[in-house]
């Protein structure tokens, strides 16, 4: 019986590990669950699961609850309540799906105690790769992409030679405006960015799908991962969103893992990892899919992706520049505040603005995503 914790269990992913586990309640257990502050749903969660802790991110949401539960569940609070879950509770899986740069903390703290790490939060490696991973190494902690396209490499890699792999291929769904044009982008609204053609997900990541963002951080994410050169890693627009990610190899052959678009697949995998457990996801039906489609993806007209790829060549601390930027302006144009097409702006324009700092410490990268997004709020304002 593993003991899971659940980082972000109010969100699409944190409540498909929760199917999970619900499916295999001789497998897993739930340890913790956190939350923002979507304290509704984790009450419903509590009585289901019973985990003995839980963490509310909004202090007065927490309080609210720890009150409503009469105290027979130990509730923390703040930001700090996570990271005290992820280092002291008792447990053997983290799943990280907290949404944004919040996630880096306490998946370090689980990574500093040797756990499994199903990392969904890719904020973490975009921000911190380089630390996150060298941490990885020193602690023997273990790290499973739950990311559709990163389980997809993993599963590919898996019993492969790395010096024979010649290149890793992300496919990208091309999200809502793949065909629209740079005219149309300025018009668009926020109800039609929120319409992704594939994936039902929450409001930031289906922003940063509109703006091919969540793709460029993917890209980086990649990189850290499985410490592959950003020259060897590319990305393919399939709309179909069947093929999930490929690799090639150096004699030109290809593997690719393909599934129909379903966040269940990859979450069991990261959790039952060595082995497969049958499960009753829907399977893939070849004959009604008739066929597949694959695109470049445009750099000019998806400003953020070519960023994407600038920031990793560029290294120290401009990830994290990019990630802060990108989370105050998806932020600003949920609101109304900018158009879309503002938002690569802003990414530019604060990258623009602050001087990189080769191989940061934490502390840096602290500092560096707090003074980028006070730097994106007053373009925005």
């Amino acid at each position: 019986m593993k003991k899971v914790v659940i980082m972000g269990s109010s969100g699409s992913i944190g409540r498909a590990a929760l199917d999970v586990i619900r499916k295999f309640p001789d497998k897993f257990e739930v340890a913790a669950l956190c939350v923002n502050s979507n304290t509704e749903l984790l009450k419903l969660q509590i009585a289901e699961f019973h985990p003995k802790i839980v963490a509310v991110g909004d202090p007065a949401m927490a309080d609210k609850l720890a009150k409503e539960l009469n105290y027979s569940v130990e509730c923390l609070r703040g930001t700090e309540g996570s990271a005290i879950i992820a280092r002291e509770c008792s447990y053997d899986i983290f799943v990280g799906a907290m949404m944004g740069f919040a996630g880096l903390a306490p998946t370090i703290e689980a990574i500093k105690r040797g756990k499994r790490v199903a990392l969904a939060n890719k904020e973490t490696l975009v921000v911190a790769g380089e630390l996150v991973t060298a941490l990885c190494e020193q602690y023997n902690a273990e790290m499973i992409p739950v990311d559709s396209e990163h389980s997809a490499l993993f599963q590919c890699m898996l019993g492969e030679k790395i010096e024979e792999v010649e290149k890793l291929i992300i496919t990208a769904s091309g999200g809502p405006f793949f065909t629209a044009t740079r005219a149309e982008l300025e018009a668009v609204t926020i109800a039609q960015a929120l319409n992704h053609p594939t994936w039902k997900m929450g409001s930031k990541i289906t922003i940063d799908s509109a703006t091919l963002m969540n793709k460029g951080l993917e890209v980086i994410e990649a990189h850290w991962l499985f410490k592959f050169p950003i020259s060897k890693i590319e990305v393919v627009v399939h709309p179909q969103s069947i093929i999930h990610s490929m690799v090639q190899f150096i004699d030109g052959s290809i593997k690719a893992q393909l599934s129909v678009p379903d966040m269940h697949l990859p979450i069991q995998l990261a959790l039952s990892y060595p082995e497969r457990f049958a499960a009753d996801h829907v399977k893939t039906n070849f004959p009604a899919l008739q066929s597949f489609s694959f695109f470049e993806p445009d750099f000019k007209k998806f400003e953020c992706l070519g960023l994407a790829f600038d920031v990793i060549r560029e290294g120290g601390t401009a990830p994290c520049i990019l990630n802060a930027a990108n989370e105050i302006a998806v932020a600003g144009f949920l609101r109304g505040d900018i158009n879309f097409l503002k938002i690569p702006y802003i990414v530019h324009r604060a990258l623009d603005n602050f001087e990189i700092i080769s191989n940061p410490c934490l502390e840096d990268i602290y500092a560096c995503d707090l003074a980028a997004r006070r730097f994106a709020e007053s373009l925005i304002n």
